[in-house]
């Protein structure tokens, strides 16, 4: 065979290459704009701006914790607590709204402005989000298992915390000066509502992060080669016990903006909300082993999600069959990190 004739074979292979590329790295945006098109023609609800609006405000929820969730993943991680951060951080604004700090031995309680009821409950997921870096990082236990157990505290620091009852009413008093609290779920700014505002904030902030700073850099360096990584210079522990903070202060945000919505704090809030997270992550086309992906994928593999939730429900699809339909949907997103990470290996040893 002729140098020329191995020219023309090698063209179609090399034209192919791209536009697999392109769609996995797009296939979130692919999915979205393809279940858009299905549940409009299906539901002509669907594309009314009152279901937009509930839709986005209810994809903001996963969409924040994607974006918490994508910094660890970046770093072969796992965080497996953030539904019950969200569970505690709803709990400890609900109880410093509804009963304050309790000081027994002056036999008072102190009650805050809502703005530092908020502060104290990001610190208090972001503090879950520190001992699972120190647990992993100091102690050197599987992230896994780090987080696994941090699920379960804080869990249990919710249900000890309201003694297994819910804090209703979150109205706060006047004469306490600890009221608007449920503005964060329900107000809203230039006519869009809060949650949609922090969304938009926190996933910009996280894809400039991730994409144009030194600490994004040093996520996507450890994820890649670990070892590596610490060799240059990185200092991976700090860089890892940042990721897991930031985890923990995006699923505080959400267990605030949870329980304004509701006007009442569950410590039950925000079971398998981890699973949803890393769905959405994994379906933005970040690998679980890390050191690829992206913020701004992650958020739209949380549209993905929160898309087919709505349209399910327009359509009158079974709970039952939703659940299913979702698991479907994890398991395709992880077959895809697969395919992506195979198509990978064999572009680079071609």
């Amino acid at each position: 065979m002729t140098e020329r004739d191995h020219a023309l074979n090698a063209a179609p292979a090399a034209r192919r290459i791209p536009v697999a590329e392109l769609f996995f790295r797009l296939r979130a945006l692919l999915a979205l704009l393809v279940l858009v098109a299905v549940f409009s023609a299906l539901s002509p609800a669907f594309l009314s701006s009152g279901n937009l609006v509930i839709l986005i405000k209810h994809v903001a929820i996963n969409a924040i914790l994607a974006v918490g969730m994508t910094f660890v993943i970046l770093t072969g991680g796992i965080d497996l607590s953030v539904g019950s951060v969200a569970g505690l951080a709803g709990i400890v604004a609900g109880g410093l709204i509804s009963v304050g700090l309790p000081l027994p031995v002056f036999g008072v309680a102190v009650y805050f402005q809502v703005w530092l009821v908020v502060l104290i409950a990001v610190l208090a997921g972001t503090a879950v989000g520190a001992l699972n870096g120190v647990l992993i990082t100091r102690f050197s236990v599987a992230p896994f298992i780090a987080t696994l157990g941090t699920m379960y505290v804080a869990r249990g620091a919710a249900l000890l915390i309201s003694n297994g009852a819910t804090f209703p009413n979150l109205f706060g008093r006047p004469d306490l000066g600890n009221t608007g609290f449920p503005w964060l779920g329900a107000g809203r700014i230039l006519m869009v509502p809060v949650p949609i505002w922090l969304m938009v904030i926190l996933g910009a902030a996280g894809a400039f992060v991730a994409a144009r700073t030194p600490f994004g850099r040093r996520i996507y360096a450890i994820g890649g080669n670990e070892r590596a990584a610490q060799l240059s210079g990185v200092r991976v522990n700090r860089v890892k016990l940042a990721a897991y903070m930031i985890s923990g202060c995006c699923a505080s945000v959400v267990g605030l903006v949870l329980a304004s919505q509701l006007v009442a704090a569950h410590p039950a809030t925000g079971e398998t909300f981890e699973l949803n997270a890393i769905a959405a992550v994994v379906l933005g086309g970040t690998s679980l082993m890390g050191g690829r992906g992206s913020v701004g994928g992650s958020i739209a593999g949380a549209f993905v999600i929160g898309v087919l939730a709505d349209g399910l429900v327009l359509l009158g699809v079974s709970q039952f069959w939703q659940i299913v339909i979702k698991g479907v949907v994890i398991v395709v997103a992880v077959l895809l990190d697969q395919m992506q990470k195979r198509f990978s290996w064999r572009e680079t040893s071609a």
